[in-house]
């Protein structure tokens, strides 16, 4: 059982920074690790849940929202089960509640559906962005 817990988030003010993190635990171990991916969420008050980045562990490969890529940068740190979100020059609209997600599966499936909320069973608790 994949347990996530995302942290990092807070207040900031208009073009400032902020770097989110979210730490697993429960991958299978071994190659099949690699097979895993994890794409950040967010969701504002009355919004639907959306996928702005994603990385699949195999490689590397980064997907991002075509609103955010510009801005938004995900990297992954395997010693530490960690992916981070590092998010520059934010606005108010990135203010909301960030959710990190993961997922075991092929890196086609990946390249095609990686930010459909509905595909993902292991989910973070969330955490908050206010941008002031």
């Amino acid at each position: 059982q994949v347990q996530l817990v995302e942290s990092g988030g807070g207040t900031v003010q208009a073009g400032g920074s902020l770097r989110l993190s979210c730490v697993g635990s429960g991958y299978t171990t071994g190659y099949t690790y690699n097979s895993y991916c994890m794409t950040w969420f967010r969701q504002a008050p009355g919004k639907e849940r959306v996928g702005v980045a994603g990385i699949y562990f195999y490689g590397g490969k980064t997907y991002y929202a075509d609103s955010v890529k510009e801005r938004l940068s995900i990297s992954l740190d395997s010693a530490k089960k960690t992916v981070y979100l590092q998010m520059n020059s934010l606005n108010s609209e990135d203010s909301a509640t960030y959710y990190c997600a993961a997922a075991f599966v092929l890196p086609t499936w990946y390249a095609r559906n990686w930010h459909k909320a509905t595909d993902y069973i292991y989910w973070g608790q969330g955490t908050q962005v206010t941008v002031s």
